[in-house]
C-alpha cells in the first residue's frame, strides 16, 4: 500500500505544459499483468471512500499505479507468465479485472541539448527554491482557465465520458480547483487540479520538450479562433481570444518541480471528448496517462487501464529530495502559497482545507468595494492592523494594463528607530505574485506605500521573478508616481486639514526625500510641501503656492531662513532687513529642509534665494517712490545723521582694517544697509543646517569633530551706524590689541548667527578676557570717579581753609 499512498491524491488536471523537454530515443516495455490487477484493487477501495473526504472538493483520481518493473529481466519474466496465461499473483483477487488492459511502459531519453537545458533550470534559472510550488500551482490554474475556456468555446469538453464502455463514470461536473496534499511519511507533495488534462501525445510534446509552453499554445488557438469569430468563419460561442486568465508562457515552469525532488510523477486524463471514428489511432490518447522522470535525462510514459475510474486533470507528484523535506510540512506549504499563489482564480485546497480565502479585491471595480473589504485587505498586505489613512484603487490602459491598490499606512515605522522600510507594494502578473516588495515599481521615497500593482502587459523572465524591459516598468514607474501625486495633491485640495494634520505631519520627510531624489517628479512633490512664514502664527503651514500668491509683484524671488526654531529664525540678524521692508519669508528649522530648497532652486519661475544671500531685494514691499515712503525715508536719514556713525572714508578703512586683523578668517569685509540692531552678519556662507549634518556623519564614520571640515574663509558685511563698530573703529588706533579681541569676537558671533560655529567653547577664554576688561574697566573707572570725587572734597576743603586764612589774615591786617 506504499505504492498506494504515494499516489492516493492522484487525479487528472492538466495542462502542466511544462512549458518543456524534446522527444528521444523510445523502448517499449510490456508492464505485468498482476501490478495492473493489484492497481485495479486499491482503486475500488478508495472510489468507495472517495466522497467522504470533503463534500465541497470533487472526487480525486483515485488511481494507483502497479509497481514498475525495476529491471528488463523482471519485465522478461513477466511477459513470460502474462504469454504463458498464468494469471499475476496480486491479480487473484480481483477476478473482474481478469480481462484488464495491461499498460505498457515506453521509456525515452531527453535530447543532449535538453539534458543541458534541464540542469539550467533546475540548478541555475531560479534565485529560491520555494517559488517551485508558484510554478506548479500557476500550471494547475492554467488547466483550470484552459478547461473553462473551452468549455464556452464549445470544445467538445465531457462531463460525463461515454468512452468507459458505458459504466458512465465520467465526471460528474466537478468542479474548477486546485487540490494539494503534503505527506511527511513518504515525504511527497501532491499537486491536483479538475482542468483541462493532456493526452498523451500532448504529455510528450509538453512535458518532454523544456521551453514549449502549452499555455502559450493554448493562447495562441484561442487568438486564431477569436479571428475567425471576428470573421464570421466560426460560429462557436463568446471566448476571450486572448487568454488573459493564462499565466504560462516560457514552458519552463514545470521544471522547477526538480529543484527539490529527485522524481516527478505526472498523471493526467484530458476533459476533450474524442470520438472513436475521429480518425485517431492513437487509442491511449482517450486514457489516463502516466509521465514519469527523475530529470536526469530520461522520461517514461504508462498508458493507464481505461476501465477503471479516472477522472479528467492532472495530478503532479514530488518524491521531495532528503534535504527538501520541509516542503512536504503543511505550515512550509501554507505559508508559500499564501505568498505567491493567494490570489489565482479558483479555489486551492491545503489537506482538504481552503487556503486562498482572501479577494483580489484589486481587479473589482473600485466603486464597488465596500470598506470592510479594503480594511481586511489592507491588513494582509501591511500585516498592521490600523485603518489606512487613506486608499488610491484604480486602473489604467497606458502604458501598461495596471491594475492598482495602494494604501497610505495611519503611521510609519522608520520614526521609532526600527530602520529604513522596505518597499510596501508588490507586483504581480495575473493574480499571480512575481516580485514582493518590489523596488523598481515606485520611487524610494514612497517605501511607506502598501498594496499591489498587477499588470498583465509586463514582460517578465523566464523565471518570472523580474520584469525583463527596463524602460517599460520605468514608464509603468512614472505613471504610478503621476497617479500618487494626484491623489495627494486631491486630498490636499479637498480636505487641507486632515493633509495637513494626519498626512503631511506623519510623512512630510518622505516628500521631501522624494524632491530631492526624483528629478522627474521634484516640481510636482513641491506644491505638497507646507512651511511656516514671517507672517504667519506659530504652527501655520503654507504651501509654495500660497506664498507666492501674496508676494508683490515687484518680488521675483522667494526668500527662505533655516534656523533651529521660529523664535530663533525671528531674532535672526537675517531677519531685520526683511521685516525692515515687510518681506515675508518661509522658516525651515531642519537640514533636510534646507537641502530641500538647496536642491529645489526654483518654483515657478522664481529662484529660491536663502536669506543670508548678499544679493537680495530689500526694497519695501509696497510703492518706495510714493510720498509717504519717501517722507518715512527722509525720517530715518534724519535719525540716522543725528547719531554717530562712520563716514564712507572711515568704514572703507574700517573694512580693510578688519580684514587685515582676521585675514586667515575673513576674505571680504563690506559695509550693509541691510542691519539695523546688529553690528555685522557674514553672508554668502554654507548652510549651517548641513554642515552639522556633514560633521554628525563624519564623526559617525570616525573622523575627528575637532579637525574635520575646516570653515572657509567669510564675507563680512558690517553696520557702519552700530555703536559697537564706531567704537571699535576708536579703540584700532588708541588700544589695536582690545580692538583685535573684539573682532575676533564680532566674528564668532556672526558664525553663531550663521549656526557654523562648530564648538562654542573655542571662544570661551576670549570672551574670560572682554569680561575682565569690562570688569578692570568698570574698577578702574569707579576708581577714578571716587578719586575724582576726593579730589573734589579735598579741593573744596582747600578753598575752604584758604578762605579761612585768607580770611584770618585779612582781620590780622585789618
Amino acid at each position: 500500500m506504499v505504492e498506494e499512498n504515494n499516489y492516493r491524491s492522484a487525479v487528472v488536471g492538466g495542462g502542466h505544459a511544462a512549458d518543456g523537454g524534446g522527444g528521444g530515443r523510445r523502448r517499449l516495455q510490456s508492464s505485468p499483468s498482476s501490478s495492473m490487477s493489484s492497481g485495479s484493487i486499491a482503486i475500488r477501495h478508495r472510489i468507495h471512500h472517495r466522497r467522504s473526504f470533503d463534500c465541497h472538493r470533487p472526487s480525486m483520481m483515485n488511481t494507483t499505479m502497479a509497481q514498475r518493473s525495476s529491471s528488463t529481466d523482471a519485465t522478461t519474466s513477466n511477459d513470460d507468465e502474462r504469454d504463458n496465461g498464468k494469471p499475476a499473483e496480486d491479480g487473484d483477487e480481483d477476478d473482474d479485472n481478469d480481462d484488464a488492459v495491461p499498460r505498457e511502459r515506453e521509456d525515452m531519453e531527453f535530447q543532449a541539448e535538453t539534458r543541458q537545458l534541464l540542469d539550467i533550470v533546475t540548478h541555475s534559472l531560479y534565485t529560491d527554491r520555494e517559488v517551485f510550488l508558484r510554478e506548479l500551482v500557476s500550471n494547475a490554474s492554467d488547466a483550470l482557465e484552459k478547461l473553462r475556456h473551452s468549455r464556452a468555446a464549445g470544445s467538445g469538453c465531457h462531463d460525463d465520458d461515454d468512452d468507459y464502455d458505458g459504466s458512465n463514470v465520467g465526471d460528474g461536473g466537478s468542479p474548477l480547483e486546485i487540490r494539494i496534499e503534503t505527506d511527511e511519511a513518504s515525504n511527497t507533495l501532491t499537486i491536483t487540479d479538475t482542468g483541462i488534462g493532456m493526452t498523451r501525445t500532448e504529455m510528450i510534446s509538453n512535458l518532454g520538450t523544456i521551453a514549449r509552453s502549452g499555455s502559450k499554445a493554448f493562447v495562441e488557438s484561442m487568438r486564431v479562433r477569436g479571428e475567425a469569430q471576428r470573421s464570421g468563419t466560426d460560429a462557436s460561442g463568446d471566448v476571450d481570444p486572448f487568454g488573459r486568465g493564462i499565466i504560462g508562457k516560457f514552458g519552463v515552469g514545470f521544471y522547477s518541480g526538480f529543484m527539490v525532488a529527485d522524481k516527478v510523477d505526472v498523471r493526467s486524463r484530458s476533459a476533450i471528448k474524442r470520438r472513436k471514428d475521429d480518425g485517431n489511432d492513437d487509442d491511449d490518447d482517450r486514457g489516463a496517462v502516466l509521465w514519469e522522470s527523475t530529470g536526469t535525462g530520461r522520461y517514461s510514459l504508462s498508458t493507464l487501464d481505461r476501465n477503471v475510474r479516472q477522472d479528467r486533470g492532472t495530478s503532479v507528484v514530488l518524491h521531495l529530495k532528503p534535504d527538501m523535506a520541509q516542503y512536504s510540512d503543511e505550515r512550509t506549504v501554507e505559508a508559500i502559497l499564501k505568498k505567491y499563489s493567494n490570489f489565482v482564480g479558483f479555489p486551492i485546497y491545503l489537506n482538504g482545507n481552503r487556503v486562498n480565502t482572501i479577494e483580489a479585491i484589486w481587479l473589482q471595480d473600485p466603486k464597488t468595494v465596500e470598506e470592510s473589504k479594503h480594511s481586511d485587505f489592507y491588513k494582509y498586505v501591511s500585516h498592521m492592523y490600523d485603518e489606512p489613512l487613506s486608499t488610491l484603487h484604480f486602473r489604467m490602459d497606458a502604458p501598461l494594463d495596471i491594475k492598482a491598490l495602494l494604501y497610505i499606512p495611519s503611521f510609519h515605522q522608520e520614526k521609532y528607530g526600527m530602520g529604513r522600510m522596505d518597499p510596501g507594494v508588490s507586483l504581480y502578473s495575473r493574480k499571480v505574485l512575481v516580485e514582493p516588495k518590489s523596488p523598481d515599481i515606485l520611487p524610494e521615497w514612497c517605501r511607506f506605500i502598501k498594496g499591489v500593482v498587477d499588470s498583465e502587459d509586463l514582460p517578465l523572465s523566464i523565471s518570472r521573478e523580474k520584469s525583463q524591459d527596463s524602460a517599460l516598468v520605468g514608464k509603468m514607474r512614472k505613471a504610478l508616481t503621476r497617479k500618487i501625486i494626484s491623489h495627494l495633491s486631491t486630498m490636499m485640495r479637498k480636505d487641507i486639514e486632515k493633509y495637513r494634520d494626519e498626512f503631511y505631519k506623519e510623512y512630510s520627510f518622505f516628500l521631501k526625500e522624494g524632491v530631492c531624489q526624483d528629478f522627474d517628479s521634484q516640481q510636482s512633490l513641491s506644491k505638497l510641501l507646507l512651511f511656516e512664514t514671517s507672517k504667519g502664527m506659530a504652527g501655520e503651514l503654507v504651501s509654495l503656492d500660497e506664498y507666492v500668491s501674496r508676494c508683490p509683484p515687484e518680488s521675483k524671488d522667494i526668500y527662505y531662513l533655516c534656523a533651529p526654531s521660529r523664535e530663533l529664525a525671528l531674532l535672526s540678524p537675517y531677519m531685520e532687513g526683511f521685516s525692515k521692508s515687510k518681506r515675508e519669508v518661509i522658516f525651515v528649522y531642519s537640514a533636510i529642509d534646507d537641502f530641500v530648497m538647496a536642491n529645489l532652486k526654483t518654483f515657478e519661475g522664481r529662484e529660491l534665494v536663502s536669506a543670508d544671500r548678499s544679493e537680495v531685494d530689500l526694497h519695501p514691499a509696497n510703492d518706495v517712490d510714493g510720498d509717504a515712503n519717501k517722507g518715512k525715508k527722509d525720517e530715518k536719514d534724519d535719525d540716522t545723521s543725528s547719531r554717530k556713525s562712520l563716514s564712507t572714508a572711515e568704514a572703507t578703512e574700517f573694512c580693510a582694517w578688519f580684514q587685515t586683523t582676521l585675514s586667515s578668517k575673513v576674505s571680504q569685509c563690506k559695509t550693509t544697509k541691510r542691519l539695523s540692531s546688529s553690528p555685522a552678519v557674514i553672508t554668502d556662507n554654507e548652510s549651517g543646517a548641513l554642515r552639522r549634518m556633514m560633521r554628525m556623519v563624519e564623526t559617525q564614520e570616525g573622523g575627528s569633530s575637532s579637525s574635520a571640515m575646516p570653515l572657509p574663509k567669510q564675507t563680512v558685511e558690517i553696520n557702519p551706524n552700530h555703536e559697537i563698530i564706531v567704537g571699535m573703529n576708536s579703540l584700532k588706533d588708541t588700544d589695536p590689541m582690545l580692538a583685535k579681541v573684539l573682532a575676533e569676537q564680532i566674528l564668532d558671533n556672526c558664525l553663531v548667527a550663521a549656526g557654523l560655529l562648530d564648538d562654542g567653547r573655542s571662544m570661551l577664554p576670549r570672551l574670560n578676557d572682554l569680561m575682565l576688561c569690562v570688569v578692570k574697566s568698570s574698577v578702574d573707572m569707579d576708581k577714578g570717579i571716587q578719586e575724582r570725587e576726593e579730589e573734589v572734597v579735598i579741593n573744596e576743603s582747600g578753598v575752604q581753609e584758604d578762605e579761612t586764612i585768607d580770611g584770618k589774615d585779612k582781620n590780622r591786617r585789618d
